[in-house]
């Protein structure tokens, strides 16, 4: 059962490392990193994050760069936190392909006009 304090928590966290990415991502012109979600364990140990990456195509190879920061990305967000949470859990970074997934079946179900005459 998630409580209330557990979901503060992961909306603080969502919140500031969509701080440290946005900054982050200045230097890097047209990247987008969003931080989608945030769950973090009942012992307040592990915080997983889900990344929306923009252009999609970068994904993998922004997360790779993001998982050998996490203990950089770790210390900046305790920096940012450190007067709400005593403890900074481990974080862990995955990528939100959700949105890939409602593109493609927004596409399964509404096909382009031009594909539609093609198959007149």
């Amino acid at each position: 059962m998630e409580t209330k304090r557990l979901s503060k928590i992961e909306r603080l966290l969502q919140k500031e490392l969509s701080e440290i990415f946005q900054r982050q991502t200045q230097a890097m012109p047209g990247t987008l990193i969003s931080v989608s979600a945030v769950k973090v364990s009942a012992d307040l140990s592990i915080a997983k994050a889900y990344l929306s990456i923009f252009p999609s195509n970068k994904g993998k190879e922004l997360l790779e760069t993001i998982q050998t920061h996490t203990r950089t990305i770790r210390y900046d967000l305790g920096q940012r936190v450190r007067l709400q949470l005593r403890k900074i859990p481990e974080l862990s970074f995955f990528i939100d392909d959700s949105l890939d997934y409602l593109e493609n079946i927004d596409s399964l179900l509404n096909p382009s006009p031009s594909k539609r005459e093609d198959s007149n």
